[in-house]
């Protein structure tokens, strides 16, 4: 018993330190959306704008500053967090038109990217 709980005390404390200023949170695809949704109400009330360094992660923190660094070729954008999703498995952001084009991905509609929390 007193294992499992040690255990599950590490986990957490694990967890809660991934999150802590400018740490690594994960790495995956991202995506981007832009015009389908530009105008429309994000999750955090405000309107989407499509030029605004902005994006959707699941989880994180509304207004939380992110920085998506690129795998392939190290280039990186610094976005706020104002929506939620990408529900597609694999993608771990979904990322304003602009951002998606700071980083060029527009035309090749997602890459692989780490993601760091700058701060909540």
């Amino acid at each position: 018993m007193i294992l499992r709980l040690s255990t599950l005390m590490l986990f957490f404390v694990i967890s809660c330190a991934s999150w802590q200023k400018g740490n690594y949170i994960e790495s995956g695809n991202a995506s981007w959306y832009g015009k389908q949704f530009h105008g429309r109400q994000t999750a955090n009330g405000d309107k989407y704008n499509m030029f605004s360094m902005t994006a959707a992660h699941k989880t994180l923190p509304f207004n939380s500053q992110v920085k998506v660094v690129r795998r392939d070729n190290g280039n990186y954008v610094i976005v706020r967090i104002n929506d939620r999703g990408p529900f597609i498995r694999g993608r771990v952001i979904d990322l304003s038109y602009e951002a998606a084009k700071a980083l060029g991905i527009v035309d090749i509609g997602e890459a692989a990217v780490e993601l760091y929390l700058i701060n909540n």
